[in-house]
C-alpha cells in the first residue's frame, strides 16, 4: 500500500460545482495512490446520481439536508432531518470505513462532517465558491485541513489551492486542439466562435438573450456555439439568407467534451459558478460573466479576480438584454488584439493544478491524525 489513506469518502453533489470537483480529486488521489479505495457520498436528488456511477467509482445515498439561509418552517425541521441523515451516513462510514472523509459543501456535506468528528476521522473541507456556504462554515469549524478556490475567502484556517478541475480541461491545449473541435461542432475555420453556456442546468437569460440577437452577431461574422442546458432551448431569428449563407448558429442540450467546446471558442458568455470560472479563465478564454441573480451574490465574487485582472467583463443578470448582446458581443468577437490580451490576463489568475494540491492535502490530513495517536 502507498504511503496514505488505504480508502477515502468525498462527501458532494447537488450541481456540477460539487461533484466536478469531487470526481477530479477521486481522479488524482488514484493517480496518487493507486491502490486508494475512493467513494462517493450524495443524495438522490442530485447530478451525482448519474456522474459518479459514469466516472467509475462508487456511489452511497444519505437523505439530503437542505439549510435555509433565512428563518422559516424549514429551519425548525432542519435538526430532525440532520438527525436522520447522519444516522445514514454513520451507517455509510462504518461500513466503508474511510480513513479520511472530504467534504465539497452542500446538503451531504453537513452530515459527513458530523459523521467524520463523531468517528474521530480526519477530515478535509473544500469550498468551492469565494462566499462560503452555511456547510462549508460548519465543516472549516471542525478541522484545520480546509482549501478554498478563491484567495480571501473568509474561513478558519483556510489555504488558497483554486478548485479541482477535469484533467481534460486543465491539460488543454487549446490551439492544437482547435480544428478538430470546429470539425466536431460544425464550425468554420477563420470566423470568430463565441461559446454560450449556463452551466450543467442551463439559464434561461442567457438563451434568450442570445437567440434574440442572432441577426447583430450573424451580420458581423460571428458564429455561436450555444449549449442550452439539458432542459433549455434557443430559437435564433435569423433570416433566410442568413441561415443558408451565414456564420453557423448550433444550438446543442449538452457537451460532454468541453474541452472541445473551450478549444472552438474564441469568447465565452457564461454564469459565474465557481467550476465555470475556473475552467473558462484557467484555459485562458475571455468572458463575459453573468452571475446568477439568487443567493448571496457569490458568483459575482468567483468571477471578480478575473475581471479585476482584465480577464472577462461582469454583467448583470437583468442588463443582459438582446440589445446589450447586439451591442457589444459582435465588437468583442471580431478584435483578435483585444480578445489575445484579455485571454492572457485571464489564464494568470487561477491555478488549475489544485486537483493534486487537494490530493495533498488529504494526505497530509491522514498523516496528522496518524501521527497523532502515535
Amino acid at each position: 500500500m502507498s504511503d496514505g489513506p488505504h480508502r477515502v469518502l468525498l462527501a458532494g453533489g447537488g450541481s456540477a460545482g460539487h461533484t466536478s470537483p469531487l470526481l477530479a480529486t477521486a481522479d488524482a488521489l488514484r493517480r496518487r495512490l493507486p491502490d486508494v479505495e475512493v467513494t462517493a457520498l450524495g443524495t438522490a436528488r442530485g447530478l451525482e446520481t448519474r456522474v459518479v456511477p459514469e466516472a467509475g467509482y462508487p456511489l452511497e445515498l444519505v437523505p439530503a439536508v437542505p439549510l435555509p439561509r433565512r428563518p422559516s418552517a424549514d429551519l425548525l425541521r432542519a435538526p430532525g432531518r440532520v438527525r436522520a441523515a447522519l444516522g445514514a451516513t454513520l451507517e455509510v462510514i462504518d461500513r466503508v470505513r474511510p480513513d479520511v472523509v472530504v467534504g465539497f459543501g452542500g446538503y451531504v456535506s453537513v452530515p459527513a462532517y458530523l459523521a467524520a468528528r463523531r468517528r474521530g476521522l480526519p477530515l478535509v473541507v473544500h469550498e468551492g465558491n469565494a462566499l462560503p456556504g452555511i456547510a462549508n462554515r460548519l465543516g472549516a469549524r471542525l478541522t484545520r485541513h480546509v482549501a478554498t478556490s478563491f484567495p480571501g475567502t473568509d474561513l478558519p484556517h483556510a489555504r488558497h489551492l483554486g478548485l479541482p478541475v477535469r484533467r481534460m480541461v486543465s491539460t488543454l491545449d487549446r490551439a492544437a486542439l482547435r480544428a478538430e473541435a470546429l470539425a466536431h461542432f460544425g464550425l468554420e475555420p477563420g470566423r470568430p466562435v463565441l461559446l454560450v453556456t449556463g452551466g450543467s442546468q442551463g439559464a434561461r437569460r442567457l438563451n434568450e438573450s442570445v437567440a434574440a440577437a442572432a441577426p447583430a452577431l450573424a451580420a458581423a461574422g460571428v458564429q455561436v456555439l450555444h449549449v442550452v442546458g439539458p432542459r433549455g432551448e434557443a430559437h435564433p431569428v435569423l433570416s433566410a439568407e442568413q441561415r443558408e449563407h451565414g456564420p453557423a448558429y448550433v444550438v446543442e442540450a449538452f457537451v460532454s467534451r468541453m474541452d472541445l467546446a473551450y478549444a472552438a471558442a474564441d469568447a465565452v458568455l457564461c454564469r459565474a459558478g465557481s467550476n465555470t470560472v475556473t475552467e473558462v479563465s484557467g484555459v485562458g478564454l475571455p468572458a463575459v460573466y453573468v452571475p446568477l441573480p439568487i443567493g448571496n451574490g457569490e458568483q459575482a465574487l468567483n468571477a471578480r479576480p478575473v475581471v479585476d485582472a482584465g480577464g472577462g467583463l461582469l454583467v448583470g443578470d437583468a442588463a443582459l438584454t438582446p440589445e446589450w448582446v447586439a451591442a457589444t458581443l459582435p465588437d468583442l468577437l471580431t478584435d483578435p488584439a483585444r480578445l489575445t490580451a484579455m485571454g492572457a490576463a485571464a489564464s494568470g489568475v487561477v491555478p488549475l493544478d489544485a486537483d493534486e494540491l487537494l490530493a495533498d492535502l488529504v494526505v497530509e490530513a491522514w498523516h496528522t491524525r496518524k501521527q497523532a495517536r502515535r
